[in-house]
């Protein structure tokens, strides 16, 4: 049994890819750009909120430093009032937290997400669920592939990393786990492919929460 859990948060705990369209399409329509669909944006999300809207802007247009900052602060407004309006738990994922829980499994969440929104979203979405952690994208700690957010986790909770996992859905992930030692878990429920996490060296891959709950408890 895993002493620690670090879980990524869009796409692994929360299916939160249609309040990520809508408040980056009504960013762009509200600068009169094109907009784009839920499939592309599950390639568009995962490397924090910069990445994201520069890929969400026309291609001649990224390097638009004026448009960039024009549609990333409409965006952040709109997502922060609307981040939940279709968001949703993944089926089985309140449970197998719940039973971290109550068996003693230490949890904690490491995302590219805006720090606050993060810790926002975990409470509002997990409210009985006790976190030893939870850390979104802000000053001081890298995003993700860097390992400094798992290794504050790992310092936190006096955890060695040959005793804990990394969940995630796409290839940052398992890169994060390979970064900070940990052994990883690739969820084929949330934003990529089986193949994009085998080819990044998954060490597990769930296709579903019972099938997570058997890694993490052995």
């Amino acid at each position: 049994m895993k002493s620690l859990v670090l879980f990524d948060l869009d796409g692994t705990l929360i299916d939160s890819i249609q309040d990520l369209t809508d408040s980056t399409n009504y960013a762009l329509a509200e600068c009169s750009l094109p907009l784009h669909s839920v499939e592309e944006y599950k390639y568009f999300v995962g490397n924090s909120v910069d990445p994201l809207i520069r890929r969400a802007l026309p291609e001649g247009e990224r390097d638009n430093q004026a448009l960039f900052e024009q549609v990333k602060k409409i965006y952040l407004n709109r997502y922060a009032a609307h981040s939940k309006d279709k968001t949703r738990p993944y089926p089985g994922i309140e449970k197998l937290l719940a039973q971290c829980n109550e068996s003693g499994v230490l949890i904690a969440v490491v995302s590219n997400k805006p720090h606050d929104i993060t810790a926002d979203v975990v409470r509002y979405y997990f409210p009985k669920i006790c976190f030893a952690a939870t850390i979104g994208q802000k000053e001081g700690i890298p995003q993700k592939p860097d390992p400094a957010g798992v290794r504050e986790v790992l310092r936190l909770t006096s955890t060695s990393p040959s005793d804990a996992l990394y969940v995630g859905d796409t290839w940052v992930d398992m890169q994060t786990a390979q970064n900070s030692g940990l052994q990883s878990c690739g969820v084929l429920w949330g934003f990529r492919t089986r193949q994009e996490l085998e080819e990044h060296h998954a060490d597990f891959i769930v296709a579903d929460a019972e099938g997570l709950a058997k890694i993490i408890f052995g």
